[in-house]
């Protein structure tokens, strides 16, 4: 079941690109944007974090922290990070346990084939890591701009 706005999310810790390990509550007293993406360097999940990476400045300015998550380990994440120049935090959750927790790794079909995956979700969070807004099934050239609009 995927975590509903007035959940009040709990602290959780997970490594980034680097190897550095952040946890939520390193963000209390931010808002957060969490976004949930099924792979790195795939074409939906390279237009939505080049949206973000577009939006980045009025995220930015917003004092609006942009976290993304996917299982895909650190070196994986570097690669993307590099290759894209992407500005933001992307987080590896390679034993899903908090895509779990979220209710993102669902059962997904491709083709008539069923299979386990990450449902491209987006999640933000107030200063009090309580949710505001979900976005499922994100679009991942509007992701961004739904967001930047519903925190104006």
């Amino acid at each position: 079941m995927m975590l509903k706005v007035g959940t009040k999310v709990r602290n959780f810790s997970l490594v980034d690109a680097f190897e550095k390990r952040h946890q939520l509550s390193d963000y209390y007293g931010k808002k957060i944007v969490i976004y949930f993406y099924p792979k790195d360097d795939t074409p939906g999940c390279t237009s939505q974090a080049c949206a973000f990476k577009e939006a980045y400045d009025d995220f930015k300015k917003n004092e609006v922290v942009v976290i993304g998550i996917s299982k895909d380990d650190s070196k994986s994440h570097r690669n993307f990070i590099e290759k894209y120049d992407l500005p933001f935090i992307l987080l590896s959750d390679e034993d899903l346990e908090v895509s779990n927790y979220f209710g993102v790794y669902v059962e997904k079909s491709m083709y008539g084939k069923k299979y386990m995956g990450i449902s491209r979700s987006t999640f933000v969070l107030d200063e009090q890591c309580m949710i505001t807004h979900v976005f499922e099934k994100a679009s991942p050239k509007e992701n961004a701009s739904d967001i930047l609009k519903v925190l104006q």
